[in-house]
């Protein structure tokens, strides 16, 4: 049954993440909130349909003779969908509709977590969809094509994903017009474990927020993945690379899919989870370069972010491209984006195509494009730190690292990134940031390519560019592992964009 109220917005306080939402404020209008469910794709081997559940908000106004387009919201991972109206005041406001929903097996939602299949997850996004299609008051392109955008972060950055891919995979196209995705991934296998090195500090964060809505062979997984650190072998290790198969943009632009509809990217270049590289990876990789020349990518100094006390970090929190971009916010920015794609306003927005980095300092550095153009050769690397290059200098974009490898004993591993300071003693890693090569067995003369993480920095005079190589790294260790054999690096070279 569809429970149907009308609530005023009073005088409220936001209830939601600021980064990932407009704030809510005073308001003497009425919107018409329906909660409800739709019946989604059952869990598979079974035949019930799964329940996914939502909150739709109607802005005052809104009718059959005067339509709106609608936004869909969701929720990070173990969360749920919001269901006060104050929360998306600035879009209801502003004359959008907005649908927030429990993505499955959350809040009120039922089934089990299968972290964005397309087979599940995104066809419970296509459900919604439907259902938005049918509702009067929200306009309509053609028959049965809601002019819809959408919006979250982290978890709720991967159904904008999932759906519109899903969508285009199953009708050739998707309906769609504008995505807002932030913190979000480009490979989730990547993202969690690269180079099959797991990222126990976040592993173990997620696993208790929402741990128990996995499939229980894959919770199995998990609590070996995150409690050493390796990803699992035998009939474990197979359960979660199908798992995570087609869970991300990476598997859907496999098969030759890329969407073609205007995206705002967010992505924290501080974020030790979901890093700087999954978001350029859907930006290059994910949408038509017609698509990219309507869209717009922001790094900023958030997200999720823990400290690296092992090697130590730096970075200064902040959001300076939104700033510099017109926006207060990048929540505020989204919503200006929304206003050009699916109001045809103008808007004033700019910089579109390019990329648009929070310096490690919090400046706001835009480029056109990240190739890199210098390369260091380095020869055999001994210690932690290796000098790269004098200040002043700035980088941006991901280095890139080639090394000769070997190594004695199984699972002998390295955590690669570049660090600033006045000596090596001092340096500290830009943005909190590294990213691993683990050899699974022991290797003589294996030639590797390491991504190292996205960054923007500025390097100034009196300091040095440095190369940092560590045996270990708080962001992957092991809760009851054992602490890593060391690598032997020989004939490497790295590769970064040198902006100046």
């Amino acid at each position: 049954m569809h429970r149907r109220t009308v609530v005023s917005l009073a005088t409220v306080l936001a209830l939601v993440t600021p980064a990932l939402l407009p704030s809510a404020a005073t308001a003497a209008e009425t919107v018409t909130t329906t909660n409800a469910c739709v019946a989604s794709v059952p869990e598979p081997g079974t035949t019930t349909p799964v329940r996914i559940c939502y909150s739709l908000f109607q802005p005052a106004g809104a009718s059959k003779a005067r339509t709106v387009p609608l936004i869909f919201h969701s929720h990070g991972w173990g969360g749920s969908r919001t269901k006060d109206a104050a929360a998306f005041k600035s879009y209801l406001d502003a004359g959008y509709g907005v649908l927030s929903f429990d993505q499955r097996s959350f809040g009120e939602s039922t089934g089990v977590a299968h972290v964005m299949n397309p087979d599940l997850e995104g066809r419970d996004v296509i459900k919604l969809v439907d259902l938005v299609a049918g509702l009067d008051w929200v306009t309509k392109q053609r028959p049965g094509d809601p002019l819809i955008g959408a919006i979250g972060g982290s978890y709720g950055g991967g159904y904008q994903f999932a759906g519109a891919f899903t969508e285009l995979r199953d009708k050739g196209r998707t309906r769609f017009d504008a995505l807002a995705p932030e913190i979000t991934w480009w490979d989730l296998k990547q993202s969690l474990a690269p180079s099959e090195a797991a990222r126990t500090q976040w592993l173990a964060g997620l696993y208790a927020g929402g741990g128990s809505h996995l499939p229980p062979s894959v919770q199995a997984a998990f609590i070996g993945l995150f409690t050493t650190g390796l990803w699992p072998t035998g009939q474990a290790g197979r359960d979660l690379d199908a798992f995570f198969a087609k869970n991300g943009p990476a598997w859907h632009v496999k098969q030759g899919r890329k969407l073609n509809i205007p995206v705002i990217i967010g992505q924290g270049l501080s974020d030790n989870l979901f890093n700087l590289n999954e978001g350029l990876q859907n930006f290059d990789q994910a949408l038509t370069g017609r698509a990219r020349s309507r869209s717009l990518f922001v790094g900023y100094n958030a997200g999720h972010t823990l400290p690296s006390v092992l090697p130590p970090g730096f970075v200064t929190p902040g959001d300076p491209c939104s700033i510099a971009l017109g926006s207060p916010s990048f929540a505020a920015l989204a919503q200006r984006f929304m206003a050009l794609n699916l109001k045809g306003q103008r808007t004033g927005l700019s910089g579109f195509g390019s990329y648009h980095l929070a310096t490690a300092d919090g400046r706001c550095l835009t480029q056109r494009q990240l190739a890199a153009n210098t390369q260091y050769r380095l020869g055999k690397v001994t210690g932690t730190t290796t000098v790269l290059a004098k200040g002043p200098i700035t980088v941006a974009g991901v280095p890139q690292l080639k090394a000769k490898v070997s190594s004695l004993l199984p699972n002998a591993a390295a955590f690669f990134a570049l660090s600033v300071g006045t000596t090596p003693l001092d340096a500290k890693i830009v943005q909190n940031n590294t990213m691993p090569l683990r050899e699974k067995s022991p290797v003589r003369g294996a030639r590797r390519t390491v991504d190292l993480p996205g960054i923007a920095v500025d390097v100034p005079a009196g300091k040095t560019l440095f190369l940092t190589v560590s045996p270990v790294a708080d962001m992957f260790a092991g809760q009851n592992g054992t602490v890593p054999s060391s690598l032997r690096l020989d004939d490497v070279s790295l590769k970064l964009r040198r902006v100046r």
